[in-house]
């Protein structure tokens, strides 16, 4: 039985869909700068989490968004005279291209803000009629306001565990804000000149951040969703502001089954985030220990505990990934090694269903590479065992595969090399090269040493 850590309940509790297929969404990225590798941990955790389910025999539908409207996108976009559709196209693009190299599957939709802004504004409107929001002049803009009334719903509060008088204390109301209550939050900002804005009842404006996700949600996943999943420093107030919004407008509750949040990467005792600027970009870390390598760094500490960056442990990860590989692609011939595969596939399922314990499933990974060079040493054949590493490895979302292609055609790399070795000894060195290349296009590299010739997958 899967279990997971409910941030709700702040407990382990079974896991079970609410129908035929499991519903995910994952709060994505604001797209005004380049993505990090605090970015990357959380994407891939529920990366993880969708590959584990679907890996057990569940179906799932998964929704990430793009905040596509932001104060800081508008920012960034009128400092570099573009327009905020030209700087949020850039930087979408470039978080694809990262997620695919860090081999992220695809979410099943990818909706924007600025898409979805007549759901948001019905949302708004039947919170008005419920008693739940209110306008109110903006001293920063001849439109109106809308906000949220937090004393309104009485459970506020429940996902991050705070009282409504705590919440009292801690806000603040900022310049030019009407509103009843300091703790009361912006569902609707009256436009500003020089910002993109959208016609509404209340004049012309922008969406507030947490209303987003709400109309997201609801419109893609419906009135209640099995996962809600993002970094932990989302919980309040995004997540807080998004059960508020939905169960008041939905009038059910609750709107999520299961809150998970991630932990975030630190950069020595600081948070990594764009704000401080104290990150390293996905990009530059793909460039030094690439897909595997990173994501491997990833998923040795758990989901849920802070992964403190530093090069030791990138360069650490790497070196692991490869040592995964080797045992992978290795030649092995028929047979499972004497190893007790099934063993190693319980202890897998067993670290997984405990909360997807990464760590755990990863030392399972390594044992049993372990255990496949020891038998491969020992004159055994281990291609099953090397199928099962591949397997387990793509629930991890580390790719073996081309090292799985490599087992099948191991044979006649092996013959191969053997023809390029006889070609050379017999000094056809243009024949011996055509077969050299002929396996680079195939992603074969071959290795002249002094004990012969070895291959690796490209």
């Amino acid at each position: 039985m899967i279990r997971f850590t409910n941030t709700l309940s702040r407990q382990l509790e079974p896991f079970e869909p609410s129908g035929d297929v499991v519903s995910m969404y994952v709060c994505g990225i604001t797209p005004y700068d380049e993505s990090h590798i605090g970015h990357a941990m959380s994407y891939i955790v529920f990366d993880v989490v969708k590959r584990y389910l679907t890996w057990r025999g569940h179906k799932v539908k998964h929704v990430q968004n793009f905040t596509d409207i932001d104060d800081r996108i508008i920012e960034r976009a009128n400092r570099l005279k573009i327009t905020t559709d030209e700087l949020v196209e850039r930087f979408i693009g470039l978080y694809m291209d990262d997620m695919h190299d860090l081999n992220v599957l695809d979410a099943d939709v990818y909706p924007r803000a600025t898409r979805e802004v007549p759901e948001m504004i019905e949302i708004i409107e039947r919170l008005i009629e419920r008693g739940y929001a209110y306008p109110a002049a903006s001293q920063q803009s001849e439109w109106s306001d809308v906000y949220y009334r937090v004393g309104a719903k009485s459970d506020y509060g429940k996902l991050s565990h705070r009282t409504q008088d705590s919440l009292l204390a801690g806000a603040r109301v900022e310049s030019g804000e009407q509103k009843e209550n300091a703790a009361d939050f912006a569902l609707w900002k009256g436009a500003k000149a020089g910002e993109p804005s959208w016609d509404s009842p209340w004049g012309k404006g922008r969406p507030g951040w947490h209303i987003e996700c709400s109309a997201m949600s609801l419109k893609y996943l419906g009135e209640q969703i099995d996962i809600h999943g993002g970094g932990e420093d989302l919980v309040f107030p995004h997540h807080e502001n998004e059960i508020a919004q939905t169960e008041a407008f939905t009038g059910a509750a609750p709107f999520v089954r299961f809150w998970l949040h991630n932990a975030w990467v630190k950069m020595g005792e600081e948070k990594m985030s764009k704000s401080l600027g104290n990150f390293i970009t996905i990009r530059d870390g793909l460039k030094k220990v690439g897909g595997d390598g990173l994501r491997l760094w990833v998923l040795t500490s758990h989901y849920r505990k802070p992964l403190t960056f530093s090069e030791d442990t990138l360069d650490a990860a790497k070196a692991g990934a490869e040592r995964l590989r080797t045992a992978a692609r290795a030649p092995g011939g028929d047979g499972d090694g004497g190893i007790d595969l099934d063993s190693f596939r319980d202890r897998f399922i067993a670290a997984m269903d405990d909360d997807i314990n990464t760590p755990q499933a990863l030392a399972v990974l390594f044992d049993l590479a372990k255990e496949l060079n020891r038998a491969r040493d020992e004159g055994h054949g281990v291609a099953t065992a090397q199928v099962l590493l591949v397997e387990l490895a793509d629930v991890l979302g580390l790719r073996l595969a081309h090292a799985e292609q490599s087992i099948e055609a191991a044979p006649f790399i092996d013959l191969l090399i053997q023809i390029r070795t006889e070609l050379r000894a017999a000094k056809q060195w243009q024949l011996a090269d055509r077969v050299r290349d002929g396996l680079a296009e195939l992603h074969v590299t071959l290795e002249d040493g002094p004990q012969g010739t070895t291959w690796k997958p490209a």
